[in-house]
């Protein structure tokens, strides 16, 4: 397992001598030497260098660079080129070329268009990874290996992949009779007589096939560097780790089962910069594979956490303007700081950007790095050198933090890749929303962002005793787990049974494990014991006023219900809120009801800003020396250090200085000075403090 540096926080860069159009190794280190640079990552993308023709390996390259490292104390992340296959290789076999629709191959000229199951490949793959390894896994810079790049970007509809598809159904299901009757192929007259008989996923409209497909693609994402990472235990020291680093919207990841393998979850959180990190926000904006708005940050962030429910590495983040040549918007001074030390709040003990030194050439040449075009260092270095600074000052307090988690939130990748394909929210007034699952599960995680309230994300698999999960969590939310097997619903009564407040978000129970529709009423197995019922339920073209009726619930008057309704219907359920409608507010909008020691709150609606704020300022309301009494552009991030102290991360997320008087006693952890009377913020702004 990974044990974490002494010395804090690693930071750094991917970095890239074999990019540069010129010698500069010694001022490419000194400069990230004098920047308080930590780690770098190197190696990943270079297939072709390392071996430039079939079977003949240029490996010498790469010394200088990690020597050079050793020298100045940066430590190496050694990563392995698998996910950008050599030209040589796609031409000798053309067989290994990826397909993202049956026999249409994927055309070659950009990276992971190959077939990563395939014999010729894996055969390559393991041979340049062994070669790699043999010459530098005991190199005294390497403290561990990132294997591949990214994975999960393609559903691959290869033969094979296909074939092996196939066979995992037959192991799985015994017969074709029996997937008839779980997957209802007597629709449409889809009943298989043979295994033969199954259909390739291209044209397919069966959601319970969808399913088992995207089950599938991540099962072979999963297997994938599962083997690489074993193939680099054979080679590593006890001390270095194995990591890949994730991209969260690949469609063929399942996080915390490809993390298994893996001695530390890293990810690549990309966000919007500039105005996209002021709060409050101006309005909802759409998420994408980069975040936009403060609680977007945070929220990838805890995805990461999420994963192996532990500190984990950031491999990859904003340096400069990231993605496409049409999208220029460096940070504002201040908002690096403010993103890096927002991510190891919640759990982050590397931050790494991508990438050193802005590129030449390439698909990529505007995707700025620390350093521009020029090579010089500029604004971004010194930004980013203050902050290596920063981190070199807070040493091994803020290294592997464990956040605070005031509310659990139930995350349902299943659920997630059904609605990706079956979405149940429209965009406008008709076209499919593929981001459904986040429409459903993001307005929950923002209100407890704007309440105050930090979140702990769980995995279906994270689930212990519901007794100790009542006892960690006193709130857990269920919104959109879509699918959900009679086992995984039974054990949320159970937790609102052994004293914790279940909240039930809409479409939460309405399938099973197959993507079947239940015969029961709506919710499944939560229902009864909560109160409530509905057999209708409704799009919503505009939000709806919601007004609180009953209970200690205070609304404001721009509370709404967005997007969706469920028609509930209260049997012994107390009504919280309802809709001002003339014909939704037949309904509920929030039901509560007291079940065993806890309690089952049910919201059937999809909350707008306000509503969900006020939502998860009820559920959680604040206790004497709470830190949630701020500006409104100032947030307070929680979390315990490995030695047991209290951090408290204070940001101002605009351009207006704003003072902050913390609640109890503390002590600047950048400066060492106890702070008395108030903290005074400037412009994109944060502070580290101690509670004493």
């Amino acid at each position: 397992m990974m044990s974490f540096p002494d010395r804090g926080v690693l930071f750094g860069a991917a970095y890239y001598h074999e990019y540069q159009p010129y010698e500069r190794l010694k001022t490419d280190l000194d400069l990230m030497a004098e920047a308080s640079f930590t780690v770098i990552r190197v190696g990943e993308s270079v297939w072709s260098t390392w071996e430039p023709e079939n079977g003949r390996f240029d490996l010498d390259w790469l010394r200088p660079v990690l020597d050079g490292a050793h020298e100045r104390g940066i430590s190496v992340i050694l990563g392995t080129p698998t996910y950008a296959v050599p030209p040589w290789l796609a031409r000798l076999y053309p067989e290994i070329a990826g397909e993202r629709a049956t026999g249409q191959r994927i055309p070659w000229g950009a990276r992971q268009e190959v077939d990563f199951t395939h014999p010729a490949f894996r055969f390559h793959a393991e041979r340049v990874v062994r070669k790699i390894l043999e010459r530098y896994a005991s190199h005294p810079a390497v403290i561990g290996f990132q294997v591949d790049n990214e994975p999960g970007n393609e559903l691959l509809h290869n033969h094979g992949v296909f074939q092996r598809f196939v066979d995992r159904l037959r192991h799985r299901y015994g017969d074709v009779e029996t997937l008839n009757r779980a997957w209802g192929l007597v629709y449409w007259s889809h009943r298989l007589a043979d295994w033969a008989d199954l259909w390739t996923p291209d044209g397919n409209a069966q959601p319970q096939y969808h399913l088992a497909w995207r089950r599938f693609q991540a099962e072979q994402t999963t297997e994938f560097i599962a083997w690489q990472a074993g193939i680099v235990r054979e080679y590593a020291r006890p001390e270095q780790f194995v990591t890949t680093c994730i991209s969260y919207e690949r469609p063929a990841v399942d996080d915390a089962e490809l993390t298994l393998a893996l001695d530390v979850t890293a990810g690549n959180p990309y966000y919007a910069m500039q105005d996209g990190l002021a709060h409050p926000g101006a309005g909802d904006q759409p998420q994408f594979w980069t975040t936009t708005g403060t609680w977007a940050l945070y929220l990838s962030a805890d995805r990461m956490y999420s994963s192996k429910q532990a500190p984990y590495l950031v491999s990859e983040t904003n340096a400069q303007s990231i993605g496409f040549p049409w999208n220029n918007r460096p940070a504002y001074d201040g908002q690096w700081r403010q993103a890096a030390w927002a991510l190891i709040s919640r759990g982050a003990t590397m931050i790494e950007y991508w990438h050193w030194h802005t590129l030449h050439f390439g698909a990529e040449t505007y995707w700025g790095g620390v350093l521009p075009h020029s090579g010089r260092p500029g604004r971004t270095y010194r930004e980013i050198a203050r902050l290596g600074a920063e981190l070199a000052a807070a040493g091994e307090l803020v290294a592997g933090l464990t956040p605070d988690a005031g509310v659990a939130m139930l995350w349902s990748a299943e659920s997630k890749w059904l609605m990706q394909r079956f979405p149940p929210l429209a965009k406008g007034e008709r076209d499919p929303d593929e981001r459904a699952y986040h429409g459903l599960f993001d307005p929950f995680y923002r209100g407890a962002f704007d309440a105050g309230v930090p979140v702990r994300i769980l995995h279906a698999g994270h689930l212990d005793g519901p007794g100790e999960a009542a006892r960690r969590y006193p709130v857990l939310v269920a919104s959109g787990l879509y699918i959900a097997d009679d086992i995984t619903l039974a054990w949320l009564v159970a937790y609102a049974e052994a004293g914790g407040h279940l909240i039930l978000g809409p479409r939460t129970g309405y399938a099973d494990e197959e993507a079947r529709a239940r015969s029961e009423p709506a919710p499944a197995v939560v229902g009864g014991p909560a109160g409530v019922r509905y057999d209708e339920f409704s799009n919503l073209s505009s939000p709806v006023p919601v007004r609180a009726t009953g209970g200690d619930l205070e609304l404001p008057p721009g509370a709404t219900a967005t997007r969706w309704i469920d028609g509930l219907e209260a049997g012994g359920a107390d009504v919280l809120a309802r809709y001002e409608h003339p014909h939704f507010g037949r309904w509920p909008a929030i039901t509560t009801r007291a079940h065993g020691h806890g309690r089952i709150t049910t919201v059937g609606t999809v909350p707008g800003p306000e509503l969900a704020a006020a939502l998860f300022r009820w559920l959680a309301p604040p206790g004497e020396g709470d830190w949630r009494d701020t500006p409104p552009s100032v947030t307070v991030t929680g979390a315990t250090a490995r030695d047991g102290r209290r951090v408290r991360f204070v940001h101002n997320w605009s351009w207006d200085p704003v003072p902050f008087r913390p609640p109890v006693p503390v002590t600047d952890a950048l400066t060492g000075e106890d702070v008395e009377g108030e903290v005074d913020l400037g412009p994109w702004d944060v502070r580290v403090l101690v509670v004493r």
